[in-house]
């Protein structure tokens, strides 16, 4: 793992309201890193997401992306600086196919448009064969079954699949950082133990990226990631590694409350 930070903020706050959701936030990943975000529903975790992809405005603070502030930019230019998320709610175009929807993924990287289809019919031609191998080989780093389902309706598959779907659609922008936000919600506990195993593939195959990672679920938490960041009522509570931030006494009360034992 390189140790340069590739992604930081600086006092992220943002305040809805009366209400501070996000209170002078203070992380950091560095280049091919995998970083836990957890915390109690609440807590600030997908609004951090929300501000640093530039679906909200932070009230205070900043953030960088390899040395460049963010601050600011709209999300189809913070996109294109290198930094892809998922959801929590599936935003996977369900009627579409497999293919279909990993191609969304890659319209941030699109050279040619309607106009092409008539004066560039070759370049244009090459771009949507290049994108077609491209999302190809994204379905067969995760199973090659997806790619023999690369006709199918999204809808179709089931639900770990459809998680494999969406992080190949994130992945197809080719991002330096990518956030994860949930993904294995719904799955059972297989198929929760299959997805990261995925995950840790495709970081591998994937020189250098860096993963934030948002889960509910400990057990996942514990094995994928490198550095775990805690968050209660909006603030960093807990750093370090899975058991320095399992055994703090403030991050088993926001859990478990006073008398909470290890997570």
């Amino acid at each position: 793992m390189d140790n340069s930070r590739v992604f930081w903020t600086e006092d992220l706050s943002i305040a809805f309201g009366g209400l501070l959701a996000v209170d002078r936030v203070n992380l950091d990943i560095s280049r091919g890193e995998i970083l836990g975000l957890i915390g109690p529903n609440g807590s600030g975790k997908t609004t951090i997401f929300n501000l640093v992809t530039g679906i909200y405005t932070p009230s205070t603070g900043d953030f960088f992306f390899e040395g460049e502030s963010l601050l600011g930019k709209p999300a189809y230019q913070i996109a294109r600086k290198g930094i892809a998320r998922t959801f929590q709610i599936s935003r996977l175009c369900l009627d579409l196919s497999v293919l279909d929807n990993v191609f969304i993924g890659m319209h941030y990287r699109q050279k040619y448009w309607l106009v092409d289809a008539v004066f560039r019919r070759r370049l244009l031609a090459r771009e949507v064969s290049q994108a077609r191998d491209r999302a190809f080989s994204l379905l067969g780093v995760f199973n090659e079954e997806l790619v023999d389902l690369a006709g199918k309706p999204v809808g179709t598959l089931p639900q770990i699949d459809r998680r494999r779907v969406e992080i190949c659609r994130a992945m197809a922008m080719e991002p330096k950082l990518l956030l994860l936000d949930e993904p294995s919600a719904g799955m059972t506990p297989e198929e929760m133990t299959e997805l990261m195993q995925d995950i840790k593939k495709v970081q591998e195959e994937s020189e250098g990226i860096s993963i934030i990672i948002v889960e509910h679920d400990m057990t996942v938490i514990r094995s994928i990631s490198d550095r775990v960041v805690a968050l209660n009522y909006g603030r960093k509570i807990a750093e370090g590694t899975f058991e320095e931030v399992s055994d703090n006494a403030e991050v088993r009360e926001a859990y478990l409350g006073k008398r909470g034992h290890r997570l």
